[in-house]
Parts: C-alpha cells; structure tokens; sequence
C-alpha cells in the first residue's frame, strides 16, 4: 500500500508498505486480522518471512479444529511457539473480529469498552528540513488533533523541539527515540525537559528496563515504554522499578488482545496511563486499534490518526474520520465496525495463501 507521505523513523524511511494480512473462516464467519510485522527486521526481530511460515507451520496448526470458547483460547493454544507475538496477533485478532460478530456485538464492547470517542494524536517523522517539519505539524493542529508526536534522533531533536514549542507553546507535545540514544547521553537528554513534553518515548535500548529506570531518576519528562513492553509481566517490571511513568501498548506487538488487556489493567492499577501506537497499520488494524482504545485506562491520545493522513486509499469502508475535535467516534456494527474492501485487497495482494488442516494452497 502505498504511503500519501513518505515516513521517516531511526530506522530508516519508507514510502510504501508491504501488509500481511490474515482472514481466519470460522463456521461461515471470517474475521480478519492484520500482522503488524515490517518488510525487514530492523524495528523487531519479527519480519513478514518470518511471520508467515511460523503462522503456516506452528501457529494456525495448533488451533485447527479446535471448538473454542472464546478468541482469546487460541493463545494457550500457541504458547508453545515462544516469542513471535506479531503471528500470534494477527490470529487472535482476526478471531476476536470474527466472535464479536457471531456474537452481535462490537468489537469494542467484546473486548470491555467504555469509550464511543477516541482522543487521536498523530505521528510526525523525520522530514528533509525544519521548515518541512513546522509545515506538517501546522497541518495537524489545525486538523484538530489532540497530542503531535516527532520521531527524534541524534542531530534531530532540540533543534526541531525548539521551533515547535516556540510557535505552539500549549500543545500537547511528545517525542518517540525508537531507541537512538544510549546512557551516556544523559547529559543530552536532560535537556529535553526544558519542552515540557508529555513524555520521551523509548529513548534507550529497545529491550531494556533497568537503564530506563535509571535515566527516569536523572531527568523530569516522563519516559513512555513502547518496545520494552512485550508482556504483561514486562509492564509490571518497569513500573514498579520506576523506569517509565506511560505505556504505549500496540495490540499487534505485544501479541493480540488478550495480553494488551493483561498490560492495561496492569498500568491501571499503578495509576499509571495507557495509550494506543500505531504501526503504519491498515484499516484493519486501525479498526483494532480503535476498539482497544475505548479501554478505561487509555487516557492519553493515540497514534489512531484518519486513513487519509497515510493511505492514497484504504482497504476499509468507510474509511477511519477523525472529527475537527480530534476524536474518531466508534461503530456499534457487530464485528470491527468497518467493511473489508476485498476488491481493492485482491488487486493489492501481490502473495496468497489459504491454509486448513493438512492442506495448503498457494
């Protein structure tokens, strides 16, 4: 699918994005599920061509012919494949999808809503220039969007979280490192507190508690763990030792629902909030993104942004709008709440495979 705007991170930069997506047919009823694993193993050891063979070979096998009570059963179900928790998502989500609409209800309510608006921020990445950046971020705001979040990195931090504070000296303003900055630059990274950001999200090493804790004590912003959280356990690891004040919990990262629910109940029972990040995800998973985000303890506006801020054309109708306030208002159509576009998806899909017990097509 091809990206409106190229986005730019400490990985590198992408224009478009290569999306594995997963329908699981259950008894007459499909839900669809989407892996949120990259083209290449740079923001996680997962990648799409590790995701699909462990998915054909280990993960959809365990749970054939299985008469499940629920979606989330299939979880004990594949915990003997450890770690690939991207795979596992895209199958107990695409389950999720499809027993909230054998059941009739909302996703959002299948999984313990409360909300019927999102609060949505956005994410900005590195561009070519400062001005370039300021252009993006006048765009958003005057969207109406409720938190603006820069991708930073050595060389493209304080001098572009000046100008923005400088022009908009209210808004709600965060930064995400993707784990570009180590301890011995403590020195550095106190400086930021002079932004009054929300918070710095991942600034260190991507699976690292214990120097998070430790560069928490040294500096007044908050830090928000996004890759460290890879469990509930996790979570409950880096608050209680101090090493981040927030969570971001991407559902198709920490390995479906089930442990996104296990992580944000966690979070609110150290009073500590909770918000949604995003994946460069399709529709499908931006649908799943908003079901999880009526949650109580999100609390924090998340990376859940219109489809029109990063696809020429989504995979979903109608497309996901977010209103001059700032909220996505949630569906209560049974299932995720948006069609599936199966025209546009088939003439996208570039890879397929259908896979059932002891068959396999390509």
């Amino acid at each position: 699918m091809p990206l409106v705007h190229f986005f730019e991170t400490s990985f590198g930069r992408v224009y478009s994005r290569r999306i594995l997506l997963l329908t699981a047919h259950c008894e007459g009823v499909d839900g669809w599920g989407e892996c949120v694993a990259g083209e290449d193993p740079y923001y996680s050891s997962e990648w799409i061509e590790t995701a699909i063979p462990t998915i054909r070979e280990y993960l959809a096998p365990a749970i054939f012919g299985k008469d499940l009570k629920s979606a989330g059963a299939c979880t004990s179900l594949m915990a003997k494949v450890r770690g690939h928790r991207m795979a596992k998502a895209a199958i107990e989500n695409a389950l999720c999808d499809a027993e909230a609409i054998q059941t009739q209800q909302p996703l959002w309510k299948l999984l313990g809503g409360k909300r019927r608006e999102i609060p949505c921020g956005v994410s900005i990445g590195i561009q070519d220039s400062v001005d370039q950046l300021l252009e993006k971020v006048a765009v958003e705001v005057a969207a109406g969007y409720r938190r603006i979040k820069i991708k930073v990195k050595p060389g493209w931090d304080l001098n572009v979280l000046e100008p923005i504070r400088a022009r908009w000296p209210d808004i709600i303003l965060s930064c995400d490192a993707n784990s570009a900055y180590t301890l011995d630059q403590v020195e550095h990274l106190r400086k930021f507190d002079q932004f009054n950001l929300l918070m710095i999200e991942q600034p260190l090493w991507n699976d690292d508690v214990f120097y998070h804790a430790r560069l928490q004590r040294e500096i007044k912003t908050s830090i928000c763990l996004d890759e460290s959280i890879r469990n509930a356990r996790d979570a409950a690891v880096a608050l209680e030792t101090g090493a981040c004040r927030i969570i971001n919990i991407k559902v198709g990262r920490v390995g479906g629902f089930s442990e996104a629910l296990k992580i944000h109940d966690i979070a609110h029972s150290h009073n500590a909030p909770v918000w949604c990040g995003g994946m460069l995800e399709s529709g499908i998973g931006r649908a799943h993104n908003i079901a999880l985000s009526t949650l109580e303890n999100f609390r924090l506006p998340g990376d859940v942004s219109a489809s029109k801020r990063y696809w020429k054309e989504d995979i979903i109708e109608p497309e996901v709008q977010v209103s001059s306030q700032g909220l996505i208002s949630v569906s209560d159509e049974p299932g995720r709440g948006y069609e599936i576009r199966e025209d546009l998806i088939e003439k996208l899909t570039v890879r397929k495979e259908t896979i059932s017990a002891g068959v396999r097509a390509i």
